[in-house]
């Protein structure tokens, strides 16, 4: 279950992120001084032009005009260099949190169990890691220096009119709340309507995704019309909320415009009034009338910024809520101090493990479960033996596999390896020996040579061609146009299922695990290749303690205990034949699947 609390935090989250940026408050007080110094600087522009038009063009000299221009091109320097360094520091700083933000949650993601995987997707999950991240970064750049600047624009703004002229100042000042309110009113529906935009370009990507990867059962169901309209409806609709969410930005664009007009009027006006009068200069309304029209645009600026802090509230929340996640397998203070870390393993600690592995009075319950899946549940698995996991599709059979990986921990009792509490070792010793065949292997991307050292990284090539031969593997890279340097392919795509098990195989093999996890490695390849994958699975498991978890009984049946599972819980245990002499719930499973089998080879488990 995906955690889409909208709970608010206090300061819009912002302390919540303030530790990853800590280390920049030097970079960021720069951004602010540039800001504001990029501000004043161009707040002082019409002062130029009052000077020239009541020194210069009222008295018809042109005494100081080189000295204007000179200081006006030193200012023009200025501002162009504060600029340039502006954005300069903003891309850095933007680049320097996306970069640390992303770190941060990938590094505490490879610290958490299956548990948080089982109950957020992939898409999720990545949103957190990317896009918020993103989001936040440009809050900690580019949106803190439009704040800045423009708020320090209008602040100067402010102050040159309130002092050179504070009854006209005030009377286009009365505008300001004016504005205030009515672009507020607008970007709150603005930011409602672009929502709801994001949320139907997110369904129309997962229609393209659809489109593409399911384009064999789209075909095969004959349901194209189907797919076409329901795409076609997604993009229709957001071509309508997009028509409505540019309507109401003209609307924003057209109010700020028609509020900078009407500054400007009733600058003409009044101001007009008065230098008729002679109670202002020429060059003081012209002053007026430069502000008068660029105040509007920063003030909408500055609204943006601040309401633009409640979408960004969003993504802190939710990146936050992910670091602060908490996974439901943690090390002990004193075994971090003594084993290490994920990150920072202390290998010379380490000891050599043997396999020997022991349920001590285990209890446990999955955390999101209603009732326990084993009840003081005990079992010896001496070092070298084969244990076996069956049961029907659902039946709950990786529970103990997961107890002996320590992907989750007992509830109560304990999982001892070589004597030990599991807990009194780090996790990562622990996964360091341990082997793991999925029934849906994984390669990576890159090349064979690359994916088998992922088991054993400074492995020599001869090494390689040995857990290759072992697993009868060989023959697979030998076909391959590079052998060893031959790419697999993104997830080994390029590779038949088949294939990719036997080089998982030979990864696991190359690493020596003393504790081997099969999980229904057999499960979907074709007979021959199940064959292939049987002989290398004798060869993998002799010598190591290893847990079976079978679909084909066939592959089992020499297995030193088998446990069977029904509806989460063991339910009988026992070698093949006192299983089958029992005439119980392995029996009817191992019957169904081989109906042909006599009754005197099935209990001899030899076909």
């Amino acid at each position: 279950m995906q955690d889409h609390s909208s709970k608010a935090l206090p300061w819009f989250g912002i302390p919540k992120i303030l530790p990853y940026a800590k280390q920049y408050r030097g970079k960021m007080i720069g951004m602010v001084l540039l800001g504001i110094f990029s501000s004043l600087v161009d707040s002082i522009y019409p002062l130029f032009n009052r000077h020239i038009i009541n020194h210069n063009l009222a008295s018809h000299t042109a005494d100081t005009l080189f000295a204007v221009a000179v200081l006006y091109l030193i200012v023009l320097a200025l501002q162009v260099l504060s600029n340039y360094y502006s954005a300069y520091t903003c891309s850095r700083m933007e680049l320097w949190m996306n970069r640390d933000l992303r770190n941060a949650a990938f590094n505490h993601l490879q610290t958490l169990t299956f548990d948080y995987f089982n109950r957020n997707s992939v898409g999720y999950i990545h949103a957190r890691v990317m896009s918020d991240s993103g989001k936040i970064g440009e809050l900690f750049s580019w949106r803190l220096m439009d704040f800045v600047w423009n708020g320090s624009y209008v602040l100067c703004v402010v102050i040159v009119m309130l002092i050179t002229n504070l009854r006209l100042a005030l009377l286009v000042l009365t505008l300001v709340p004016v504005a205030t309110i009515v672009i507020a009113y607008f970007r709150k529906r603005l930011i409602a309507q672009n929502r709801r935009i994001r949320e139907l370009n997110s369904t129309i990507t997962g229609d393209f995704n659809e489109g593409i990867t399911g384009v064999r059962a789209i075909k095969t169901l004959a349901i194209e019309e189907r797919m076409n309209s329901d795409f076609h409806t997604h993009t229709k609709e957001m071509r309508h909320e997009s028509v409505r969410a540019a309507r109401t930005s003209a609307v924003i664009g057209t109010t700020v415009a028609f509020l900078s007009s009407a500054a400007l009027a009733i600058v003409l006006w009044r101001g007009g009034q008065m230098t008729t009068a002679q109670i202002m200069e020429l060059g003081t309304l012209s002053i007026f009338m430069s502000y008068a029209v660029g105040i509007m645009e920063p003030l909408q600026f500055c609204i943006n910024v601040l309401t633009a802090l409640t979408t960004i509230q969003v993504n802190i929340e939710r990146f936050s809520r992910l670091m602060e996640t908490e996974s439901c397998v943690v090390d002990r203070p004193e075994v971090i101090s003594a084993y290490g870390d994920t990150f920072h393993p202390r290998k010379e600690n380490w000891e050599e493990l043997h396999g020997d592995v022991e349920f001590r009075d285990v209890t446990f319950q999955y955390p999101d479960g209603d009732a326990p899946v084993l009840e003081h549940f005990n079992l010896v698995v001496p070092q070298g033996s084969s244990v076996a996991i069956v049961g029907e599709t659902g039946a709950g059979k990786t529970t103990l596999v997961n107890l002996v990986c320590r992907f989750y921990e007992p509830t109560q009792g304990q999982v001892l390896i070589d004597c030990r509490d599991a807990r009194e070792r780090s996790q990562l010793w622990l996964h360091s020996h341990i082997g793991y065949v999925l029934q849906t292997p994984h390669l990576f991307s890159g090349t064979v040579r690359e994916n088998l050292r992922y088991g054993r990284p400074e492995a020599t090539d001869e090494e390689i061609w040995q857990a290759l031969r072992l697993v009868s593997a060989d023959a697979v890279v030998s076909r391959m146009d590079k052998g060893l340097d031959s790419d697999v392919g993104e997830g080994g795509s390029m590779l038949s299922t088949g294939e990719r098990q036997l080089l998982s195989f030979a990864r696991a093999i190359l690493a020596d695990p003393r504790i081997l996890v099969l999980d229904e490695a057999t499960s979907s390849v074709d007979t021959v290749t199940e064959k292939t994958i049987q002989e290398a699975i004798k060869t993998v498991t002799s010598g190591r303690t290893s847990f079976m978890i079978a679909h084909r009984l066939s592959t089992i049946v020499d297995a030193d205990v088998i446990l069977a599972v029904r509806d989460g819980r063991i339910v009988e245990r026992g070698t093949h034949r006192e299983l089958m002499q029992q005439h119980g719930y392995y029996y009817d499973l191992f019957t169904r699947q081989h109906a042909d089998v006599s009754v005197d080879i099935a209990m001899s488990g030899k076909e």
